[in-house]
């Protein structure tokens, strides 16, 4: 994890954000659920390219505030303003932002709704709608992963290591065909038993806030400049969704990953570092629509 990180209080809610780079490099916002979901690696080439690494703990996650089973005090409303939050407390006035998984709503809606704070988008393993009945012209969650989703008991959330256990089951189904690194899936699960408040909320939680009006048809509006990052088996939000992204929010660019599920494993983070300091360097052209193959 980044040294230096602090809980500051944002929006009523204690948030816990770190910074690494120099206070005059460009800015990148990371936007996803805890610290860690984000690979070290990759912060640090970023950092190494001249960019300032700008990471925080969503609601629920880490060290930021936490909240009841099933019963989240914040809206996804509430989650922008956060990340707008996040900005201010950071004196950062515009920055790249890159929205994962979940952070990509919170990341599109930032897009949309505060675009003087938003210099380029980024969506990894995003898709165009918030939690819900997907759209019809959109493919669904894999259903071997809902299976195991569904047929998999909690575990005994007050045991650490049954919950670490749990969390790499959860990895394991994630990476769906693509490369799973075990190992790895470990260390990340044992860094979020180590710093989470509770896990269960942080698993869970944002599938009962309110996620508001629908905006989808709103994302011809952003005005960023926008890369699309989507592994090809991605079982949660298939490859699909990032397709549809692409095509809808005005100039995007998609790189596929091949062998890639719903997160990023080791290997492709020399690629994906690759493409944000091209996308978020000065005076951008991009380059034409291409797969990035990922072996």
């Amino acid at each position: 994890m980044p040294t230096g990180e602090r809980v500051i209080r944002i929006n009523g809610a204690a948030s816990c954000v770190a910074v690494q780079g120099g206070t005059d490099d460009a800015a990148v916002l990371l936007v996803g659920s805890s610290m860690p979901s984000w690979p070290e690696e990759l912060c640090e080439r970023l950092v190494a390219g001249g960019r300032r690494v700008i990471r925080y703990d969503a609601r629920d996650t880490g060290r930021s505030e936490s909240y009841p089973p099933g019963e989240p005090g914040y809206s996804l409303a509430d989650l922008v303003d956060d990340a707008v939050g996040v900005l201010d407390a950071t004196g950062t006035g515009s920055a790249h932002v890159v929205g994962m998984s979940v952070g990509g709503w919170i990341a599109q809606l930032l897009a949309l709704d505060h675009p003087d704070r938003v210099a380029t988008l980024t969506l990894v393993a995003a898709r165009p709608n918030t939690p819900g009945p997907v759209d019809a012209d959109l493919p669904e969650h894999d259903e071997a992963l809902m299976q195991v989703l569904r047929t998999t008991p909690d575990p005994d959330w007050s045991d650490p290591r049954a919950v670490i256990e749990y969390l790499v089951l959860l990895a394991r189904t994630f990476a769906g065909a693509g490369t799973f690194d075990e190992a790895a899936a470990r260390r990340h699960a044992e860094a979020e038993v180590d710093r989470t408040a509770d896990v269960r909320c942080a698993t869970s939680n944002i599938a009962f806030a309110d996620h508001g009006p629908r905006r989808r048809e709103q994302l011809g509006q952003i005005s960023a400049p926008t890369l699309v990052v989507h592994g090809v088996q991605d079982p949660f939000f298939p490859i699909g969704n990032g397709e549809a992204l692409a095509a809808e929010i005005p100039g995007a660019r998609l790189v596929r990953l091949d062998g890639v599920g719903h997160r990023l494993p080791a290997h492709a983070v020399p690629i994906v570092a690759d493409e944000l300091l091209a996308h978020t360097a000065p005076r951008l052209s991009p380059p034409s629509g291409r797969s990035a193959a990922v072996r």
